[in-house]
């Protein structure tokens, strides 16, 4: 038999011979030369031709001058975008990009795995308010811990801020599609690659169509990015002095050694260039660049602070430019931060916006620093200094909506929260302020809120309109109402209902004695009435004393690590007075189950609301919601209603997330 020939140029129809296909995809007929399935002439012809035409090609150039390499070179020059002096590869990278599309900031940041085989733990970032739960990376120190290894002397810089050669001064994160919005808690090491845009999560069917408002916000932050990146194009940082230039090629290669992850030998490098030539800015920010690498790359707390003492370093010595000592101080601030150093991340900040006034987004940063150490009266100040002077500033104007709205300046909050958001800007793209743009827009009973929440969602911020958590583990099964039997605790429910008038008893037993156990709730969720809770557990961990109240039940919960070991969870008595109303709310993740034992339940009168289905408790009885799904509460009885809370892991959480999930 025939062998078979290759079916693009051999196979033949009707006696014609098949198309040829080229690489754009258009096919065109095979011409003579093809009609027996091969080429005219033999490879080694070819080859050879192309090898005289390319040595003739070069003495035409060498002798004729065909080519004016000085003008070509002076041409390139003007993409030397990484600000080395010289035309190279990551330069044409850049210039290769300008005529792409604008890259589109991703629907929503999900932490890193924690372990490269292990279970993927995905989650998306949380609000202002509540504390990074990255943890994949170095463990940050306690702030609060005595006598801190790293103090450095009164007066002496210490912050935390991001500083990169290949960035420009201006220019924010968020046009790389990395921009942590106002926690500014990123421990991504420079030179990374961004991560590929994600498409939009498409609408889900019977939620509300995006609004025109959403539609012109949408447009406004596309316009607003490419603002931002033509203002980047026009003005490269200056990083090299006169001692700088004059060792360049050493520093270049230095840097390339860093870039391409050789990080031991770009240390040794830099560490001699910084010893030849220790006037050297750039020299010394180079070194403190590569330990911020090996930091990362090694999870080590002490490499570090090194290179948080070298970016200080490079910042103090004289003749710095002025780039290199706003992107050393910026990348200072920032790691100091990520290791809990937020008043010496302050004082870096408060030192960049003294020596930059004009720079309105190191305002926007050291605002930040103020909201981190949970200064909202600084913060305010500078916002309200911010707006002053830049009034259409969407960055300062949602964080400023945020303070007033944890003030409970409601009505106030709304118009800063929503022109903040339609800004676009980088920055304000951020779950958390849809969040509460939405919550406020509820407690004034303005139903464009849900259009918000819809907004957040199509925006990749809310698993639903009606799921609005923020710290979410990504693929769990998502439903308002659980049975005993779909959660797998049926063990827990159990005993719960068996030993319901124990728990009840001691529970009223500790309310007689003494109701400053039962502390007001603290969480601004009421609107009106009295609200009291006795916790026992907390974040997986026994509080205090409070078990010598209730003994008996908690020798009771001990047998059910599910609940006593929610690190994202409570165990705890509520009682609720009549006449209180509970705003609608979600919870901060999805990653627990909430349970609710009737103890002492007045009738009628009391009832919850999870999403659109309401349910009445009863004395005895467990009731099994996700509180990361929108509830709300009433108490209109005529006498207390007493319940026990118990929050459990959500049952598909494997044993490993269990174990590495941050607490909240």
């Amino acid at each position: 038999m025939a062998q078979k020939k290759n079916s693009k140029t051999h196979n033949k129809r009707d006696g014609r011979p098949a198309p040829v296909e080229h690489k754009n995809g258009k096919r065109a007929e095979a011409g003579p030369g093809a009609a027996d399935g091969g080429p005219r002439f033999s490879m080694f012809t070819w080859l050879v031709v192309v090898a005289l035409l390319g040595v003739w090609s070069s003495v035409a150039v060498f002798y004729f001058d065909i080519v004016d390499y000085d003008r070509v070179l002076g041409k390139l020059a003007a993409y030397d975008t990484d600000g080395d002096g010289d035309f190279d590869v990551e330069d044409a990278k850049v210039l290769l990009e300008k005529t792409s599309k604008p890259e589109v900031e991703t629907p929503t940041q999900r932490a890193p795995e924690l372990e490269k085989d292990g279970p993927a733990a995905e989650e998306t970032s949380a609000a202002v308010p509540l504390p990074p739960l990255d943890d994949s990376h170095f463990v940050p120190d306690d702030p609060t811990e005595p006598g801190q290894r790293y103090e450095e002397e009164p007066g002496s810089i210490d912050t935390t801020g991001v500083l990169v050669e290949e960035s420009q001064p201006e220019e924010t994160e968020g046009e790389s599609g990395r921009y942590q919005t106002s926690s500014k808690l990123s421990a991504e090491a420079e030179g990374e690659e961004p991560p590929k845009a994600e498409p939009e999560p498409e609408p889900q069917t019977g939620s509300t169509q995006p609004t025109e408002s959403r539609q012109e916000a949408d447009g406004a932050a596309e316009k607003a990015a490419e603002e931002q990146k033509e203002k980047a194009k026009k003005k490269k940082p200056k990083l090299l002095n006169k001692i700088d230039k004059s060792i360049k090629s050493e520093i270049d290669a230095a840097e390339k050694l860093r870039r391409k992850g050789n990080l031991d030998m770009a240390l040794k490098a830099f560490d001699s260039l910084v010893q030849q030539h220790p006037l050297s800015p750039r020299a010394r920010y180079g070194k403190a660049q590569v330990q911020d690498d090996l930091a990362e790359k090694l999870r080590s707390n002490d490499l570090l602070q090194s290179a948080i003492n070298t970016y200080r370093e490079a910042a103090e010595l004289p003749d710095v430019t002025s780039d290199l000592l706003r992107a050393a101080l910026k990348r200072r601030a920032e790691r100091q931060q990520f290791l809990g150093r937020m008043r010496g991340s302050l004082a870096t900040l408060q030192k960049l916006v003294d020596i930059f006034p004009d720079d309105v987004g190191l305002r926007n940063d050291l605002g930040v620093a103020h909201l981190l150490l949970g200064d909202n009266k600084g913060a305010k100040k500078v916002y309200e200094e911010v707006l002053a002077v830049a009034p259409s500033n969407g960055f300062a104007k949602v964080h400023y909506g945020f303070i007033l709205k944890a003030e409970n300046k409601i009505a106030e909050s709304i118009p800063y929260l929503r022109e903040g958001l339609e800004s676009g800007e980088p920055g304000t793209d951020d779950g958390r302020f849809y969040f509460h743009l939405g919550d406020a827009l509820q407690r004034v009973g303005d139903d464009s809120a849900y259009q918000w929440y819809e907004r957040g969602h199509q925006r990749g911020h809310f698993a639903s309109v009606w799921q609005r958590s923020l710290y979410n583990v990504e693929g769990l099964k998502a439903q308002p109402w659980w049975t005993p039997q779909e959660t797998g605790y049926t063990d827990l429910v159990r005993m719960l209902e068996r030993n319901w008038k124990t728990i009840r008893d001691e529970a009223l037993a500790v309310m007689d004695r003494s109701r400053g156990r039962f502390i007001p709730e603290e969480e601004n969720l009421r609107e009106k009435g009295e609200w009291g809770q006795y916790t026992l557990w907390q974040q997986g961990k026994r509080v205090g004393n409070a078990c010598q109240g209730v003994p008996k039940t908690c020798a009771l919960m001990e047998r059910f690590p599910e609940a006593t070991g929610c690190k994202r969870g409570q165990i705890k008595f509520s009682v609720m007075q009549p006449g209180t109303h509970v705003w609608p709310h979600t919870g901060p993740t999805n990653c627990r189950l909430r349970m609710h034992l009737g103890l002492v339940i007045p009738a009628p009168g009391c009832r919850i609301r999870c999403t659109n289905q309401t349910r009445e408790w009863e004395e005895g009885r467990v009731l099994i919601f996700d509180d990361s799904f929108e509830h709300e509460v009433w108490q209109e009885a005529d006498s207390y209603r007493l319940i026990f809370i118990v929050d459990v892991w959500h049952p598909e959480l494997s044993q490993y997330q269990r174990q590495t999930l941050s607490p909240i």
